[in-house]
């Protein structure tokens, strides 16, 4: 068995059995399966009868007097203010409200509430205003026309393919579940697993184990093996993930329904995101690889490693501009740059359609950066794997880059 073989099998092993790294592939499946379990067990208990609140009014217009039931308040007639209040008082009713004399030109009226609150609460305005609407319609509309008249737009959108016919992936928030939380577990699964070999290579160092290494075999293969091994461990996660998405799906949809139902996996995203594992993992691997190189202690590495692995989840920083605007050039330029096109390029997946060129010219970036980085990191390794004391300055690194 070829030495690189050996690291790779010591490095995988190794990792598979550390314990975050057990947590973090289970926590998909499992936080899925208890949420099923828990939503059983909560349908399974008897819900208390629903109470019917009562609200009063005082009709100062004239004419509101029909419809006083409202799905479940009871709306209750006082003929002055002075009665409602007493009514309040003594609990009598919830609240109430009155109804002013030039309402019909000024439509407001005026609610009255012991309770202290930021607005009033959705079912009481609902039932407010369709106590209102139809007793001013009644007899001078259909019931129909009226129940338009209280929600008069329910906009449903449908996504048509560039042939005209109606797409298979129609969008919406339910399409936007998976991609998000695999977008957030592949930041962790990326920045754990070349944590991981920045950790190895760093302690090596710092015990001085390196020196026995690199006597039984060579910087490529020490580095290859290493890279290899924790990323075929990571790779493990995505698949797992990967693998157990579709079918956690089909379980909440089948045993929950109503909006888990709607939650869509975009045909692109499984090849997609395994793709852009590889390529995150080997970028932020080779990069660990480098700052490992150059730091004197694990954790002065982890802190130099920590300024670029924050790019990975910076999309997750500015969450509600991504939303708002998908397709906006910054995120283009974002999508483009190797740092944190892979989880941003999730997100973006499950939010809009990213043009073939986009996800090209990513890809094609990341390789370049790869290729660049593993050059890179085999010339520090080369001057500074077997260095020890105080970290050379940049100044110093980019001097003996040129002359090594």
């Amino acid at each position: 068995m070829s030495k690189t073989l050996l690291i790779f099998r010591h490095e995988f092993l190794h990792t598979i059995k550390r314990t975050g790294f057990i947590i973090l592939t289970l926590a998909l499946p499992v936080l899925a399966l208890l949420a099923i379990g828990v939503f059983h067990a909560v349908s399974g208990i008897a819900k208390p009868p629903t109470e019917v609140a009562r609200i009063g009014y005082v009709d100062e217009a004239g004419g509101f007097d029909q419809f006083t039931s409202q799905e479940n308040i009871i709306l209750v007639r006082f003929d002055t203010t002075e009665a409602a209040t007493q009514a309040l008082i003594k609990k009598g009713i919830k609240e109430y409200f009155i109804i002013p004399s030039d309402f019909m030109s000024k439509g407001q009226v005026r609610r009255y509430t012991t309770q202290k609150e930021l607005y009033p609460p959705p079912a009481t305005t609902t039932a407010i205003k369709s106590f209102l609407t139809n007793n001013l319609l009644a007899g001078k509309a259909p019931a129909t026309t009226i129940t338009l008249v209280e929600a008069p737009l329910n906009i449903v959108t449908i996504r048509l393919t560039t042939t005209g016919i109606v797409a298979p992936e129609q969008g919406g928030f339910g399409n936007f579940i998976i991609p998000a939380v695999f977008g957030l577990l592949l930041a962790l699964a990326i920045i754990f697993s070349s944590t991981y070999l920045l950790q190895g290579l760093g302690e090596e160092k710092e015990n001085r184990l390196m020196e026995i290494l690199l006597s039984s075999v060579s910087t490529k293969q020490l580095i290859t093996g290493k890279v290899l091994g924790i990323g075929a461990a990571g790779l493990t996660q995505v698949v797992v993930w990967v693998v157990s998405t579709p079918l956690l799906l089909n379980l909440a949809s089948s045993s929950i329904g109503g909006f888990i139902s709607t939650i869509q996996t975009p045909a692109d995203f499984l090849v997609l995101g395994i793709v852009y594992f590889i390529l995150g993992y080997s970028l932020f691997a080779v990069l660990s690889a480098g700052v490992a190189a150059v730091s004197t202690t694990v954790r002065e590495g982890q802190g130099l490693a920590s300024i670029f692995t924050l790019f990975a989840i910076a999309p997750f920083w500015f969450f509600s501009l991504l939303l708002a605007f998908p397709n906006s050039p910054v995120w283009v330029v974002f999508t483009i740059f190797p740092f944190s096109a892979p989880v941003l390029v999730m997100l973006r997946l499950g939010l809009t359609g990213v043009p073939v060129w986009q996800l090209a010219v990513s890809i094609v970036v990341l390789v370049l950066s790869i290729i660049g980085g593993l050059l890179l990191t085999a010339r520090l390794l080369r001057v500074y794997m077997l260095m020890y004391g105080k970290r050379p300055r940049f100044v110093e690194i980019i001097r003996n880059l040129k002359s090594g």
